[in-house]
């Protein structure tokens, strides 16, 4: 048997548990997306591996598909939040339980995973973040986006959330929150502190766990030029909407979904 049938094995043995779900939304990560899997296959954590491949350009879908995981792909770019929420709808029309994210470049460790359900599953927290800085700033970010961090903390703690990492993409969270996410106002672009702060607002129960992020192997483009600018008042434009456009109780959703929400 070869590796990559190995692998595509392993997944399958870790899929048979249908009610946990790790969704990874990937943009032409062919470099990457083969060794992330393989990454994730040697936790053997028993989570269906669902890759979201939002319009690539090149070779990340059949990577994904050969390293095991279900493939999910969009006709053209969508965006990151779009490809995030694909695969949400994905896990609850599955009737997860328990969806973890993480992103396909390689930033996230998947052996961290654990740190980040413990608290779901012993019933403290809907959300977890994993946070890059919670006790202590050993990751390094450039000028901008460091002072975007810390503006973007401001903001959460003038709405009464104390978070580090606003922009983290590692995070789980329980079927409460899955119902909440696949509603047709969850953004499709960059779904940071807007979103958790309409979740903090419906009484999702939010924490934190630090973990260890690699830099990302390419430069983002979200903190240059326009983008920035686009990106700062798309969040403020979808906060002040946030604060009005969401019910204050998530267990009102399950009779929208039809699934019954166990705390």
């Amino acid at each position: 048997m070869t590796s990559d049938s190995s692998q595509t094995a392993a997944f399958r043995g870790q899929q048979a548990r249908a009610e946990r779900f790790l969704v990874i939304p990937a943009f032409n990560e062919e470099a990457r997306i083969s060794e992330v899997l393989r990454r994730v296959a040697e936790t053997e954590l028993g989570f269906e591996i669902v890759v979201v491949d939002d319009g690539s350009s090149d070779r990340t879908a059949l990577l994904a598909r050969q390293g095991g995981a279900r493939v999910i792909q969009h006709p053209f770019n969508m965006g990151y939040g779009a490809a995030l929420q694909t695969g949400y709808k994905y896990a609850h029309r599955s009737g997860a339980t328990l969806v973890v994210q993480m992103d396909a470049d390689g930033q996230h460790d998947p052996r961290e995973i654990p740190m980040l359900t413990k608290p779901i599953e012993e019933g403290t927290a809907d959300l977890v973040v994993g946070s890059r800085f919670l006790g202590g700033e050993t990751y390094r970010m450039g000028f901008a986006r460091g002072v975007g961090r810390k503006l973007l903390q401001a903001v959460a703690r003038s709405f009464g959330l104390s978070v580090t990492d606003p922009t983290s993409g590692f995070q789980a969270m329980n079927c409460v929150v899955l119902t909440l996410y696949v509603r047709d106002s969850f953004p499709t672009d960059y779904p940071d502190l807007d979103v958790l702060l309409a979740a903090r607002r419906c009484g999702i129960r939010i924490e934190e766990r630090r973990v260890s992020m690699s830099p990302s192997p390419r430069p983002s483009s979200l903190h240059r030029g326009l983008a920035l600018t686009y990106y700062v008042y798309k969040m403020i434009l979808s906060i002040w909407a946030g604060t009005v456009g969401y019910s204050d109780d998530p267990t009102s959703y399950q009779s929208v979904y039809g699934k019954e929400v166990h705390r």
